[in-house]
């Protein structure tokens, strides 16, 4: 990995909320991290989804000029990324998916131009928040595919407060101490 001076860590914020559970755990996560941290709200970014007009088939660049094409770079050089998103009918949120179908800039280069993404080997992690019954099982697996497809070589263990109708994530000490190791593990 690089040294402190210039390590990277993106994380995707799929939270409508920006006090919520998710930002209360994704907070926790950047009070630990070294280095540069940049934070996407999927919310509030400029960026559309994948319109499926299969330019990148042929070239690698997505033909939508928006806020992606700030993120690219990033995505490229970063070491660490991390999906962060509140649970919505046992899933992550649509926004957060609505970016993420942005990706498939580097899948195509591997499965149709037959060409390295130029993506660097990195760490990923996924932060969940939810609480009913959505169970974390199928956004945490979502999450590690797109992990996978950014080049995430390892894969921390989920951390998840799911609780979160009866208990706050900012007072969930077990998914808090989870969110430490996963920054250490991001540092290494």
């Amino acid at each position: 990995m690089n040294d402190l001076r210039t390590r990277k860590t993106l994380i995707f914020n799929g939270s409508p909320r920006k006090n919520g559970d998710t930002a209360a755990l994704v907070r926790a996560l950047t009070e630990r991290l070294e280095g540069e941290v940049r934070i996407v709200d999927c919310y509030r970014a400029d960026i559309s989804p994948c319109v499926d007009c299969r330019h990148c088939r042929m070239e690698k660049r997505c033909v939508l000029n928006d806020g992606m094409q700030e993120i690219y770079p990033w995505l490229e050089e970063c070491d660490g990324v991390v999906i962060a998103s509140p649970i919505y009918y046992a899933e992550l949120t649509g926004k957060l998916l609505d970016v993420a179908s942005r990706f498939q800039l580097y899948y195509s280069a591997r499965f149709f131009r037959k060409e390295d993404p130029g993506l660097k080997p990195k760490r990923g992690g996924v932060v969940l928040a939810g609480g009913g019954d959505g169970d974390p099982k199928r956004p945490y697996a979502t999450a590690k595919i797109l992990l996978r497809q950014l080049n995430a070589r390892e894969i921390f263990p989920l951390v998840c407060s799911h609780a979160t109708n009866t208990l706050p994530a900012a007072e969930d000490a077990e998914a808090l101490a989870l969110v430490r190791s996963l920054a250490d593990f991001l540092n290494r």
